[in-house]
């Protein structure tokens, strides 16, 4: 029988040939922190660590790869991007005291929002966002303490986020070395009452139903009309994928917190591993699979209850 040429076998089928080696691999020579190993904490591959480590301590993937000047996964194009940690870029945040930040995706990019890390150290303390915008603060590191108004504070560890609607006074506090995903827009009001803040952790919200889908959903925002974007917190089990290639014309913005797979974006197939965060333009068509050995989780943004006319 004829061999087929490598250049012609499709774009999955090689993903899955090449991370299927890499963690047999991992797993042959007990370095389960190298290559694509998922940073599951209940993993062999993750050695005990704690939730999302992986994020805030990527693996370049393939190690080998680590130490070449100048490379990296990162991708641009006119309508997506895959931003990877070795390419992240960090500088003190504006007005933020001894706070390091690293924008993912902006407008600049063609974006209508802002995603960024902050790093926080003992004695960092926020700055408040640009007049009418607002935030979503998501701690992937550490604990803050967020003060509200004139007296409320609430404790968020990780696992934990804020929802801060536009203007409502705030600050947050850390004592120990954090790191926040932060997402802010500038709010598009549609009524005179404005949303509510809101306070809460992944685990306390329900699982929703997602009709012909196998992937576990939830919300981390109210569905109301007053909220013009959500967060949501997808979770896949190895060999699960979207089973529909979508388009539509909301944007998005993505950080994969746990483990590996595959994203299509357009005409291109990406790798990609915790700690990757993705941008979609409007219409861009989009699919995932999860690879590995255990269950992805990403975070997403989606710009919802708006006239994209308006």
């Amino acid at each position: 029988m004829a061999s087929t040429p490598i250049r012609h076998l499709h774009p999955l089928f090689l993903f899955v040939l090449v991370a299927s080696l890499r963690c047999g691999a991992a797993a042959g020579d007990g370095d389960g922190g190298e290559g694509f190993c998922s940073a599951e904490p209940s993993s062999e591959c993750s050695g005990g660590q704690p939730l999302y480590w992986k994020v805030t301590h990527p693996t370049l993937a393939p190690a080998h790869l680590q130490d070449l000047p100048g490379f990296t996964r990162s991708v641009f194009k006119r309508d997506h991007a895959l931003i990877t940690p070795e390419s992240h870029v960090f500088s003190p945040l504006p007005d933020w005291i001894n706070t390091l930040g690293a924008y993912l995706i902006s407008p600049a990019i063609g974006a209508h929002f802002t995603m960024y890390l902050a790093n926080m150290q003992d004695g960092s303390k926020s700055a408040p966002p640009p007049k009418d915008v607002e935030r979503l603060i998501f701690v992937l590191q550490g604990s803050i303490s967020l003060s509200v108004g004139t007296g409320t504070t609430h404790s968020l560890s990780v696992d934990s986020y804020a929802y801060l609607p536009a203007n409502i006074k705030h600050s947050m506090i850390s004592d120990e070395s954090t790191t926040l995903v932060i997402f802010e827009r500038r709010y598009a009001a549609t009524e005179d009452s404005p949303p509510d803040l809101i306070v809460g952790s992944t685990d306390k919200q329900p699982l929703l139903e997602t009709p012909g889908e196998v992937f576990q959903l939830r919300k981390l925002l109210p569905t109301s009309l007053l909220y013009d974007f959500n967060i949501h917190i997808m979770d896949f089990q190895p060999g699960e994928y979207l089973n529909v290639k979508e388009v539509h014309y909301n944007q998005h913005g993505l950080l994969l917190l746990e483990g590996q797979g595959i994203y299509r974006l357009g005409d291109s197939w990406y790798p990609v591993q915790a700690g990757d965060t993705i941008w979609m333009a409007p219409f861009v068509p989009q699919w995932y699979a999860a690879l590995g050995k255990t269950r992805t989780r990403y975070l997403l943004y989606k710009d919802v209850n708006r006239n994209p006319l308006i």
